[in-house]
């Protein structure tokens, strides 16, 4: 959690371990003015030796959007957006966790918990809360709403930095089980892409009591024996029909060339110290993670350029990502976020033994596109699978309106 200072906390019933304190974000301007002027006194590198992303993220974008933040960029709209929902503490096994609840104002609406990833945030979750809570007020039934939470990992905003080793996606998706009996529901359903694509299964693996059904936008579908291969660079096996082919190579191209980001989180994440000193570095660890011609960096990439003005609201925007990196930056998150791949040790894209109702959205600018067959091997209970025609990995960010049909359409039976 960021220094004291940068929040209203009411800590009525603190000495509770179980109590839930509300939460109002108010960073301090001296703060503010810190970081534009660590900015302003960015040491610059040479540019890069082409004319295209190949060496990393390109000077010209990095010196454009840190002008633009230390200059134009409004920290308070974003921090005004947050305040205008509620947002709470609670401690959970010995950590605080920060979670974002929204009820909604329909009867039986049903309780969604939605994790999600890195280089992500509660932010990356904010354009979803209205549409999955207030379905009316967007064309939708009634019979549609949500009750949504949408939780900070641990080490992530303003959920506690661990200070000992193993808060890792089952330790997390325990807390997750907890956090929803304690808000006082039976019975829920979950949501996540990224690593919380992978937290949603580990939970879904537990079967803690309550939960009832998952939904995923980063399936963990590829047969394990496929996925062994994948990652060590073998040759695919025989029998792949073309779209298991097509996915097979996508993967494989990105562990030979993008992956190496999430390596050096997962070996050696308290080394990127520069993160931490650095706004610019910062910001450029979080928008070029992995091969620049894919996603995710590609759509964070391409959104840190585009203006923030003008633009549609399913079109992830320069203050969209600035937003979030920003609360990176505010909360000092770098480092703490980063362990997380130190902590994972169940893969990324492998199965993992789900049996409880599953629905899966394949985004075409995911990293990979889980065909159906692999996903019916993963998921015995597939209940809903669709391939939506735009949108990528930050799909919530992205493309708000597809992701909520999405999340409607696999928990319908579950009214």
């Amino acid at each position: 959690m960021t220094p004291s200072s940068a929040i209203e906390e009411r800590r009525a019933q603190a000495a509770d371990s179980d109590s839930i304190r509300p939460l109002v974000i108010d960073v301090p301007e001296a703060e503010l003015t810190e970081m534009r002027r660590r900015i302003d006194a960015t040491r610059w590198p040479e540019r890069e030796t082409v004319p295209d992303d190949s060496q990393g993220v390109p000077s010209s974008l990095m010196q454009e959007l840190a002008r633009y933040w230390a200059t134009e960029y409004n920290w308070r709209a974003c921090e005004k957006k947050l305040n205008a929902l509620p947002q709470f503490i609670t401690e959970i096994d010995g950590l605080d966790i920060h979670f974002i609840h929204v009820r909604s104002k329909h009867k039986n609406a049903l309780p969604l918990i939605v994790t999600h990833g890195w280089p992500g945030s509660t932010i990356e979750q904010l354009k979803i809360i209205d549409p999955l809570t207030n379905p009316t007020a967007y064309g939708a039934d009634a019979a549609d709403a949500f009750d949504v939470v949408v939780p900070s990992i641990p080490g992530f905003g303003f959920s506690g930095k661990p200070t000992s080793t193993g808060w890792d996606p089952s330790r997390i998706a325990r807390a997750w089980a907890v956090l929803m009996k304690r808000l006082g529901y039976s019975s829920f359903v979950a949501s996540g892409g990224d690593f919380g694509a992978v937290i949603t299964d580990v939970m879904a693996t537990q079967t803690p009591p309550g939960l009832v059904a998952m939904h995923t936008n980063m399936p963990g579908a590829v047969p394990n024996d496929i996925s062994n291969l994948i990652v060590s660079g073998g040759a695919p096996p025989s029998g792949l029909s073309s779209e298991e082919m097509a996915t097979f190579n996508k993967l494989r191209h990105f562990f030979a060339t993008g992956v190496y980001y999430a390596f050096e989180m997962g070996t050696r994440p308290q080394t990127l110290y520069g993160i931490a000193d650095s706004p610019v570095g910062l910001a450029a660890w979080l928008i070029d993670h992995g091969d620049g011609d894919a996603q995710p960096a590609a759509a964070i990439a391409a959104a840190a350029r585009r203006p923030s003005k003008g633009q549609p609201a399913d079109v992830l925007t320069r203050d969209d990502v600035l937003d979030n990196i920003t609360f990176y930056w505010l909360t000092n998150t770098g480092i703490s976020s980063a362990r997380l791949y130190w902590e994972n040790k169940s893969g990324f894209f492998n199965t993992r033994g789900v049996s409880i109702p599953v629905g899966v959205s394949v985004f075409p600018g995911e990293l990979y596109q889980i065909p159906r067959s692999w996903a019916e091997r993963a998921y015995p209970k597939l209940i809903h699978y669709n391939k939506v025609d735009k949108g990528g990995h930050f799909a919530a960010w992205e493309q708000p309106q597809i992701l909520t049909a999405e999340i409607r359409a696999t928990f319908k039976s579950f009214r």
